[in-house]
């Protein structure tokens, strides 16, 4: 559980990239996909410091 936890945090920013690339290729005009986007990277930056602190 604790090698899952490690890469939690990366796994959010990548899911967070995903939907920045989707937002680019289908020309989106509304706001909402960039919004959950910045909670994706910021939130995964944080529970990678946050985890990583704890767990090392």
């Amino acid at each position: 559980m604790n090698e899952f936890l490690k890469y939690a945090g990366i796994i959010l920013i990548i899911l967070g990239v995903g939907v920045l690339g989707y937002y680019a290729i289908n020309h989106i005009t509304t706001n909402g996909p960039l919004v959950f986007a910045l909670v994706l990277l910021v939130g995964g930056m944080v529970t990678h410091i946050v985890v990583n602190r704890i767990l090392t």
